[in-house]
């Protein structure tokens, strides 16, 4: 991070310790706390009070380490020259608040992400009320005693969340007041806030409600992230956030989700578009993913643009790229790289990165698998770097990007099968629908499944046994394995994020999407056998019982990779390509 350039990374580790100590000295019982608490997976939104009570409680085990971990982080990147972002008080409290401070006024947001009230509907409190101040100085200085402070902080209050009103009064005193929490412990303070809200909801902030909550911070101590700003920037209809300091940034990915995925021509123009706005208050340029790990490519872009005046040319750039990534040129691999920068890493529609594909989401009639380019530069990208593997399989960096483009093509496969399924059913042939399907069951997802799994990038057992990895018993590790299966499958208790979180590892794609595939594909059949309507609504019902089935298998996934990739690259290359 620190070579590319990024100097203000957050660090967002190790708060929950702090809180607990915080919440226990306000008078809360540690059941209280643990019934508030949600798990390891889920703690990113537990922390911008969208969610809590799901998937805990944090064993005590989990803040000693993550308290211990922190330090380490700040220690190096301080060492480094970075400026560190710690958490602040946001306004957010457990219900259980009401028990210790009957008479304190508390106000009850809406639901999140299709949770009931039992996980979401966090309770905000008053900003007038003193309460609010106590309690955020009191953690912003138990933060600081623990960990110093670069005296910048990040607290998010009504994300992906619509406030009680849009009175522009209340909304201005609500970001004072968070403001006040920090001064009043660091009187040098910087608010750094997500841009996000802005563009989740625009129906509810219009120009005059996003200036009061930007204004009730005074000028040049609040920076903004325009988030989604190589998609959606939000200075450009705000007057660059009404004077407030922002950060360009590039979202790029949602969930984490595996799937080539870009905007290359947004990212290399937008951030000097931006510096070149009337009265523009752009201070940098930003990353901001909820997912790493995936189209390197991407992320190597975006980091040279920060050094850059001006746009890079992305023909040559991306030319240049092919040869660094693998240390050596070959024109195949030069050639699939450029087909690739034009096609799938060219989204000029602007449709959001959160993988779409039929392949990893729960079956219906209605999938959606339009595309934003032309699907035969994305095979004919397969087709050369499957003949650029003799000469260039020394490297680790091209043997996961041969992985990658075969899993990508494969993942179009899967859209092109599934529409032949479709039209097979509407056609009534169960011939055809028993044959397609059997191919793209037993089959094609298969051998995918054997592709990710000899590469240790692609597999889901690295990913269970990292989570268990963390415990220091076996009753954590059930835990922390729960919630790793969960947050990339159900996500919720009954689903409610389904699949946003999705994943096409070696051993997922056999024991999850292969199974739910199978089971609408004989679903299917049994319609037209039967001369019955398929309902979604009774397929969802049973399809859920598989999908809650791989987070409660108990199976050991290999947690190394198994197999020869290449040769199992070559066979799926040599039966499935689809030639003119």
């Amino acid at each position: 991070m620190a070579l590319n350039g990024i100097n203000m990374p957050l660090a967002f580790t190790g708060q929950e310790a702090i809180w607990q100590k915080v919440y226990i000295s306000l008078g809360f019982n540690q059941t209280e706390i643990d019934n508030f608490v949600v798990g390891p997976a889920f703690l990113a939104w537990s922390r911008l009070g969208n969610m809590h009570s799901w998937a805990g409680p944090l064993p005590a085990s989990w803040n000693k380490r993550q308290l211990s971990l922190q330090h380490q982080i700040l220690q190096r990147m301080r060492s480094l020259g970075m400026l560190p972002v710690l958490p602040a008080f946001s306004g957010f409290v457990p219900g259980a608040i009401k028990r210790l401070f009957p008479k304190v006024n508390i106000t009850r947001l809406g639901s999140w992400g299709h949770l009931n009230c039992s996980y979401s509907c966090s309770f905000l409190l008053d900003a007038k009320s003193p309460l609010f101040q106590q309690i955020g100085m009191t953690f912003l200085s138990e933060l600081i005693k623990e960990f110093g402070t670069n005296h910048i902080y990040s607290a998010d209050t009504f994300n992906e969340m619509v406030p009680s009103s849009s009175d522009p009064k209340y909304l201005s005193t609500v970001s004072n007041a968070v403001f006040k929490s920090m001064t009043q412990v660091d009187p040098l303070a910087i608010w750094l806030m997500q841009g996000w809200l802005f563009v989740n909801r625009p129906s509810f902030w219009q120009p005059t409600q996003i200036k009061a909550l930007l204004r009730g911070v005074p000028l040049g101590r609040m920076i903004i992230l325009d988030l989604f700003a190589d998609n959606k920037p939000v200075y450009s209809f705000t007057e660059s956030f009404y004077g407030q300091p922002f950060i360009w940034c590039m979202l790029h990915n949602f969930g984490g989700n595996i799937g080539m995925y870009g905007t290359v021509e947004s990212i290399n123009k937008g951030p000097f578009e931006a510096r070149s706005f009337p009265h523009s208050t752009m201070v940098g340029t930003g990353i901001t993913p909820e997912g790493i790990e995936q189209n390197d490519v991407v992320y190597e872009l975006m980091n040279e643009i920060g050094w850059c005046q001006e746009p890079l040319n992305l023909t040559e750039w991306v030319m240049s790229y092919a040869q660094r990534r693998y240390g050596k040129k070959n024109d195949d691999a030069v050639a699939a790289w450029l087909l690739l920068f034009q096609s799938v890493y060219n989204n000029t529609s602007y449709q959001p990165d959160h993988n779409r594909s039929p392949l990893v989401h729960r079956p219906s009639l209605k999938l959606d698998t339009s595309l934003w380019y032309n699907k035969s530069d994305v095979y004919e990208a397969w087709r050369l770097m499957q003949a650029a593997a003799s000469d260039l399989f020394f490297s680790e960096t091209f043997r996961y990007d041969l992985v990658d483009v075969t899993r990508q093509s494969v993942q179009l496969l899967v859209s092109e099968f599934y529409e032949d399924l479709k039209n097979a059913f509407l056609k009534h042939s169960v011939v055809r629908l028993r044959t397609s399907g059997n191919v793209l069951v037993n089959n094609l997802l298969p051998q995918l499944d054997c592709l990710l799994s000899s590469d240790r990038h692609f597999i889901v057992g690295r990913w269970l046994q990292t989570a268990r990895s963390l415990a220091t018993n076996e009753e954590e590790a059930e835990l922390y394995e729960f919630n790793a299966r969960s947050q990339i499958t159900l996500w919720g208790p009954g689903g409610n994020l389904l699949d946003y979180a999705n994943k096409q590892w070696g051993g997922l794609v056999n024991d999850y999407y292969a199974l739910r595939w199978g089971l609408f594909v004989s679903t299917l059949i049994k319609c037209l056998e039967k001369r019955i309507p398929f309902k979604q609504a009774y397929f969802n019902q049973i399809v859920f019982q598989v999908e809650q089935g791989f987070i409660i298998n108990k199976v050991k996934y290999p947690d190394k990779p198994v197999g020869n990739t290449y040769e199992i690259a070559k066979q799926l290359f040599l039966t499935y390509y689809p030639r003119q």
